[in-house]
């Protein structure tokens, strides 16, 4: 137990992480976690004792299928958990109890079945990619055979809308008045707007300017205000404006519900938000038995902070002989300093309340990476005296979820990245053989296709998770091409 003045400092850095957006790097050549008081120095955190924590890894295979790293609620390994000021302890508490709740309760899975089913549009095809198919076969004509899960075609266009209905029918249920959402280029700000109109809840989003001044987003803003919503602006990006989020649901905590879009932040929101997206995964399973009679033997998902991988990787667990594949934006190059591959080139932190891995310095400042999608960054062009200049605003978020670092920890699921050159080609190349818009951070896990492919015996059954559309990403992408290569 933490004595008094211990906690008193460790409440006094969770506090710092909302004022001065600053992750604590709990860690030298091991992780290790804060057991003494700590001293605020300037705008970082540094620390007098420490207690080391195991890092062995891979978990054992009866380790996943018991469900053993699970029986700490919150806790995925060492990720996870609920690094929060007491303030917000009984408002968690409340959360975590009428979560649990709902998970059994007949009635509420009956209605939520039913607006997945008539408001969402679910369930969404398993699509057989027989073009793209057919671009990967050898030489022999052999090659994996590939699907795509089409979230894309869900209400708002995106997979968000799947967890964003569920939770604003927890805050009615809870009483709340009002639902407060941080949002990047604005899907999950549109997502969440909608359902607390079919709800008749109040609705704040707030967004970065980094984000609104985007000509992508600026749309996505006109349809939040035209669904009821106030959309605030914040200085800065989307890390900012989760903190202003959290800042606004803490002053009124008794009228007002927080509405996580993604598995990051204290418990129980990573296990909430992976529960609801979870209906990825199961249909994927059910469908895949009608089409083939088995399971896919790879599953791919682009990893932003994880809430689509999670979704579709949630299902297929416990089942080793299917491999998950996530994929991570690498922009200019892992080399260059501008990507987004936190689980490459991140550490362990805490930040938002929870332990994950995160992109920060060494003095545990986070840092902003680049990406040409949307959720991680938007990238524009500027012509001024014949010369191209290369704009681009900062990742979204700048950490994975905690169970998505455990994934990678454990060894269960594999990780790589896929340059902006690569999405943009893989974007394309959908386009052109089968004529759907995958969103640019989709295409990332299309891209990756390029490399697997070539590894697969002949008739292996490939699931990319097609996140979202990409209508939105054309002039990204029509700019992109304009720039020297």
């Amino acid at each position: 137990m933490l004595g008094a003045h211990n906690q008193i400092a460790c409440n006094n850095i969770q506090t710092l992480f909302l004022q001065r957006k600053i992750s604590i790097r709990p860690f030298t050549s091991k992780t290790r976690i804060c057991t003494a008081a700590s001293v605020i120095s300037g705008s970082s955190v540094t620390h007098k004792t420490w207690s080391p924590l195991s890092m062995e890894k891979p978990l054992s295979k009866a380790l996943l299928e018991t469900d053993a790293w699970k029986v700490i609620p919150g806790k995925f390994g060492r990720f996870g958990g609920k690094y929060v000021p007491e303030t917000l302890i009984t408002s968690l508490k409340q959360l975590e109890n009428e979560f649990n709740f709902v998970l059994q309760d007949t009635a509420f899975q009956g209605e939520l079945s039913t607006a997945l089913r008539e408001y969402v549009g679910r369930e969404t095809p398993l699509y057989f990619a027989e073009r793209l198919t057919n671009h990967y076969k050898d030489e022999n004509g052999e090659g994996p055979e590939i699907y795509l899960k089409r979230e894309d075609l869900n209400h708002m266009g995106a997979h968000k809308i799947n967890n964003a209905i569920a939770q604003v029918m927890i805050a009615k249920r809870m009483g709340r008045k009002s639902v407060v959402a941080a949002t990047g280029a604005g899907q999950h700000g549109v997502a969440t707007a909608a359902a607390c109109a079919k709800l008749g809840l109040e609705c704040t989003v707030y967004m970065g300017t980094d984000d609104t001044e985007k000509q992508s987003s600026k749309s996505n803003v006109l349809l939040m205000n035209l669904l009821g919503a106030q959309v605030k602006g914040v200085n800065g990006s989307f890390k900012d404006a989760s903190s202003e989020a959290i800042r606004g649901w803490v002053g009124d905590l008794e009228r007002s519900y927080y509405l996580c879009g993604t598995v990051v932040g204290p418990h129980p929101c990573p296990s909430m938000v992976r529960e609801f997206q979870s209906v990825i995964g199961k249909e994927t399973r059910r469908q895949a038995m009608e089409k083939w009679g088995g399971k896919p033997e790879v599953l791919i998902a682009c990893v932003g902070s994880g809430s689509n991988a999670l979704g579709l990787f949630n299902e297929f667990i416990k089942d080793e002989e299917v491999r998950l594949i996530g994929v991570e934006a690498a922009g200019f190059g892992l080399d260059s300093g501008r990507h987004s591959a936190t689980l490459s080139r991140g550490e362990v932190g805490v930040y938002h309340g929870a332990m994950t891995y995160l992109l920060q310095d060494e003095e545990g400042q986070i840092l902003g990476p680049h990406s040409i999608g949307v959720g991680k960054i938007f990238a524009y062009f500027v012509l001024k005296q014949k010369h191209i200049k290369s704009c681009t605003y900062r990742l979204e978020y700048p950490g994975v979820g905690p169970e998505i670092s455990f994934l990678k920890d454990s060894g269960r699921a594999e990780f790589y990245t896929a340059t902006d050159h690569e999405a943009v080609d893989a974007y394309k190349r959908l386009c052109r053989l089968e004529g759907i818009f995958p969103a640019l951070e989709a295409s990332h896990a299309l891209a990756f296709l390029d490399k697997l492919c070539p590894t697969l015996p002949n008739g292996a059954k490939v699931v990319v998770n097609c996140s979202g559309h990409g209508y939105k990403d054309a002039a990204t992408v029509f700019n992109y091409q304009q720039q020297p290569q």
